[in-house]
């Protein structure tokens, strides 16, 4: 993996709105660890962040840093994890990784296609792309920025595990080796795209019956009736508030003794 150059600077922010404030200025706070030394707050020039990962095939970036005002200026680091904001996808903040040249690292690494499948250009099969990134270990410069994948050998029903694909020298894919990196799916008779479409239709169709019964709701009582109303029996006209009229004196008495 190539290096690119990246310049940092001493972070003194940390509360919040300190960082808000850090942001607002076009600079991104950041931290570099590593084994043997202090984690330390940083803060990049955002421009030059977004300019380095707009031409990376990838946001795993090997870089030489360069801290200025720092007793060690020059370091070799990866970038592990950049924070994007959820709407504008602007970059939040950004971890590196101090490593050294001769110091095994694991990364993640994008995977790409190439070529066209016999099976979808032969077979009219669908080429379904089953894991994007591989994990891979290796020293720092060795480490790849992309692993190509050659699918035109690849017939309907046929897939790459991951034992099939060849890392460069040096460089060791981790995980499960019969796990499906890419595949050729055969395509779908009439009678299963009937399925799916009746399929999609009922849902639709559930979905707006459930609605509509939300929006009808159960039917309200009447404005204005209470409880003696509600529970009025058929034929009776119950009035609103009354309270039913308080026994005479003696009324229970005289009907015990009948």
């Amino acid at each position: 993996m190539k290096t690119v150059s990246l310049t940092a600077y001493p972070r003194v922010a940390s509360r919040r709105a300190a960082v808000k404030q850090l942001r607002a200025r076009g600079r991104i706070p950041a931290i570099v660890y590593g084994r043997g030394v202090a984690p330390e707050k940083l803060e990049i020039q955002g421009k030059e962040m977004e300019d380095l990962v707009h031409h990376s095939v990838s946001e795993t970036l090997l870089v030489d840093l360069a801290v200025t005002d720092s007793p060690r200026p020059k370091r070799l680091a990866l970038v592990k994890e950049i924070q994007h904001h959820p709407m504008s996808r602007g970059i939040l903040h950004v971890d590196l990784q101090e490593i050294s040249e001769n110091q095994k690292v694991t990364v993640w690494a994008p995977v790409e296609a190439v070529g066209e499948a016999e099976g979808v250009k032969n077979g009219g099969g669908i080429l379904e792309h089953v894991l994007f990134r591989l994990k891979v270990r290796g020293l720092p410069r060795d480490l790849p920025e992309l692993i190509e994948v050659d699918v035109t050998h690849l017939g309907v029903g046929q897939s790459i595990h991951l034992g099939d694909v060849q890392p460069p020298p040096g460089v060791e894919i981790l995980g499960e080796k019969g796990a499906s990196v890419l595949s050729v799916a055969a395509p779908l008779t009439e009678e299963q795209e009937a399925a799916l479409s009746a399929e999609a239709a009922g849902s639709v169709t559930d979905v707006e019956m459930i609605k509509e019964k939300k929006e009808e709701g159960e039917e309200a009582p009447a404005a204005g009736k209470g409880p003696a109303e509600a529970a009025a029996k058929p034929g009776e006209k119950a009035v609103a508030g009354a309270k039913p009229a308080p026994e005479k004196p003696g009324e229970k008495k005289k009907e015990k003794s009948k």
